[in-house]
Formats: structure tokens, sequence, C-alpha cells
């Protein structure tokens, strides 16, 4: 079986991010015994990953390079935003232990879409959160493995995403 358009494809793998400063840092390691699994054709991943991984074999390794245009995009400061802190009250209770500098809350955006924003400054302006992805602007490197490939069943293929105990997706 090979990677292809309707499988669920499961990867280990090892991503590195050019900080910028001092070259290419670890950033995230995805062990064989808790693989990645996501289905492949869907956009799940960036369009250039998959065409690293596709006609791959269970077993064959990979190495792709993604510049920051084609991965999370680049950085703006319009994403960046203060939030007055009477927004934070829930039933009228300050909600201490979610203002701290460094915690990531779910907005929703004024389409109702859920983002992230990472709170970077708490001062008398208000929260200040910056809803840019945490890699923005960074260049991406993953080196890999494929550890598995099934045929997708028909409703992933409908939902365009892994079900099932070994499925998650993440946008």
């Amino acid at each position: 079986m090979i990677v292809e358009k309707n499988k669920v494809v499961g990867i280990a793998y090892h991503l590195k991010v050019d900080d910028g400063e001092s070259g290419m840092v670890d950033f995230e390691q995805v062990p064989e015994d808790k693989p990645f699994l996501f289905l492949f054709g869907s956009d799940a991943v960036f369009p250039k990953f998959e065409e690293a991984l596709e006609g791959k074999k269970v077993g064959d390794e990979f190495s792709v390079f993604i510049d920051f245009e084609n991965a999370y995009g680049d950085y703006y400061e319009e994403r960046k935003t203060i939030i007055p802190k009477a927004n934070f009250k829930q039933e009228g209770k300050k909600q201490k232990d979610l203002l701290k500098v460094g915690a990531v809350i779910p907005m929703q955006d004024n389409n109702g879409n859920q983002i992230k924003g990472e709170i970077t400054k708490i001062d008398y302006l208000g929260v200040h959160m910056d809803f840019n992805p945490p890699l923005a602007a960074h260049d991406l490197q993953f080196d890999g493995k494929i550890v598995s490939i099934r045929d997708a069943q028909p409703e992933e293929i409908d939902h365009g995403h892994v079900h099932g105990p070994d499925g998650h997706h993440h946008h």
C-alpha cells in the first residue's frame, strides 16, 4: 500500500524550526508508537508536506523543508490586540487562573471561528494578546518515517478527517 488520496497515514517525525537566531532548533518529536495520523488529500497538512509523502510505503523515510510562506505564513502585527480585562470575567468573578502571561486562550473571531491567542502582557490597558500562530514566520524542517497506511473509512472521507481511537486532527 502506498501513500495516496483517501489513505489514513501515520507518521513519526522530528520537527525543527528556524528561530532566526541560532538556526534550526528542535520543536516537536512524534514517536513511532504514537504517530500523527491524518487523512491524505484532505488539506490536513501543508500541500508541500503531502508532496513529500506521496507514493511512499510503510518504513520509508522522508525529509521535507517548508519555508514559512508555505507553512504558517508571515507574522502580522495586526494580529496582536488588547482585550479589556472585563471580557475575562465569568459570573462576575475574574478568572485569575486564566490571566497569566504565556497562557493560550481560545477566543472567537468576528465570524465565530475559534482562534487561539497567547497572552503576552497584562497591564493597565488590558490583556495584550497575540493571535499569530506560534510558528508564524518560521521555516520548518520535518524528518520522519511512515509508520502506517490504511484505507480511510467512507465517513472519514466524507468528513475530511480521521475518526476513531487512533485519530485526531488539528488545524
